[in-house]
């Protein structure tokens, strides 16, 4: 055994500071390497920098642009574009905590593992990982219903109908392996920023000086106002849900300690661009009132450029859509997996078949639970308790890296460190999001 142990030292298997979790995988390691028995599927390490990165804007950029742009504006108006702005600044030093303890451990289930090594509290760290399962299957469903809004415009079928062919699909999808729906969720994240760059380019088009008209986003020092623009930023939130997606397939990503950083942070930059330009030129072309009441809000930006180009674009609509289903049951089933496979759930669900290499009891498990919240609650409610869950979830991470920090408990190999005001700040903008949920519409 002893011999066995000194190899996964050599191969960087094992972690001494973090024994706790990784004792299996060293167990593991170490019988393949002698032969004594056959090691049970694991995830495969497929995805690369640029796929991360596609990965993440996948479900952050489908989310938020394409479904709720309208109810956005409905809270803050013109102002639109400010409350994505504050939303940014908010996932901001969160990201960079991520960054920091996604290089520390780099593991599925990764909330629920720095709650565990930041504040030392099982069950705390067990409610953090469900939470994150929560705001993905929750997150799924409302997407799935704006996917649904759009293609209506091609099928005559009924919304709850399409909604679950989508969950269904999207499932099954999923199953098939990591690289591979990766890889889907890659090419349909394309088509999306390309949609996106349709309406600027259109809305240009139809309005050419919108540009002379950009002092308007600015509010005025207005209580009312900036109430409604406050509100808003937490419905804007849940359009920049997604980068911490990445943390959960640590597993399966190529040099996790170098691309993970990178991929969390490429990821909120080019969102958070993409994001002001589109929400500028969307409240400055589209009358509010059509605007706040639309389930396809972007759709109506190509209505002034005739019928060829609404089409092309709800066809992109649906794609992108779809993609952030995709996404989001990817992340859920890896946390469930990764629960499961640290003892804190039945051992049914860290199942990994040998065919596709993918979790597929947690897989379905994920679908399940989306179909029936997609039947029974309304998008902006779905939208409203994702940003809630997640903003606890960030509240707790932000702790536990602080309390490592304070700890001084030393890194392994090349992690990502931060300052230690990032986690305090995080930690702040956070709690003051989420009373910001407590303010009258």
């Amino acid at each position: 055994m002893k011999a066995d142990i000194q190899y996964c030292l050599s191969k960087k298997l094992w972690d001494p500071q973090t024994n706790g979790n990784y004792r299996d995988m060293v167990r593991k390691s170490a019988m393949k390497a002698s032969g004594a028995v056959k090691a049970p599927p694991e995830l495969k390490r497929s995805l690369s920098l640029p796929l991360l990165t596609l990965y993440g804007l996948g479900v952050t950029i489908g989310a938020g642009i394409y479904v709720l742009v309208g109810t956005t504006a409905a809270r803050a108006g013109i102002y639109a574009p400010i409350s994505f702005l504050l939303a940014a600044v908010v996932v901001g030093f969160t990201s960079f905590s991520y960054s920091e303890l996604s290089t520390r451990y780099p593991v599925s289930a990764g909330e629920a593992e720095y709650v565990s090594k930041g504040l030392k509290l099982r069950w705390l760290s067990v409610v953090i990982g469900l939470m994150v399962v929560a705001s993905g299957v929750v997150s799924s469903a409302a997407i799935s219903i704006g996917a649904a809004a759009y293609l209506q415009g091609f099928f005559p079928l009924s919304l709850d109908l399409l909604t679950a062919l989508v969950v269904i699909a999207v499932g099954m999808i999923a199953a098939w392996g990591i690289f591979e729906s990766v890889f889907i969720a890659a090419i349909l994240t394309v088509i999306e920023i390309t949609g996106l760059g349709l309406v600027v380019y259109y809305g240009i088009a139809y309005k050419p000086d919108i540009w002379t008209e950009l002092d308007t986003l600015i509010p005025p020092f207005d209580a009312a106002v900036w109430s409604g623009i406050l509100s808003a930023s937490l419905l804007a939130f849940f359009a920049f849900v997604g980068f911490e997606d990445m943390a959960n397939i640590a597993e399966e990503v190529k040099q996790p300690q170098k691309n993970l950083p990178r991929g969390i942070l490429l990821t909120l930059g080019i969102a958070t661009l993409i994001y002001f330009v589109v929400v500028a030129v969307i409240v400055l072309v589209v009358p509010m009132t059509d605007l706040a009441s639309s389930a396809a809000p972007l759709r109506l930006v190509l209505e002034t450029a005739g019928t060829i180009p609404t089409i092309i674009f709800s066809v992109i609509a649906v794609f992108a859509t779809i993609n952030g289903v995709l996404i989001q049951i990817i992340m859920a089933s890896r946390v469930i997996y990764g629960l499961a496979a640290q003892k804190n759930l039945p051992a049914l669900f860290a199942y990994v078949s040998p065919i596709t290499q993918t979790p597929l009891v947690a897989t379905l498990a994920v679908v399940c639970v989306v179909l029936f919240l997609a039947y029974f609650l309304p998008i902006d409610q779905l939208a409203e308790a994702t940003s809630t869950i997640v903003l606890i979830v960030f509240c707790f991470v932000n702790l536990s890296l602080l309390r490592i920090k304070l700890s001084k408990t030393p890194t392994e190999g090349d992690a990502f460190i931060v300052p230690i005001f990032v986690p305090v700040l995080g930690f702040i903008f956070s709690v003051l999001l989420l009373l910001v949920g407590l303010l009258p519409i």
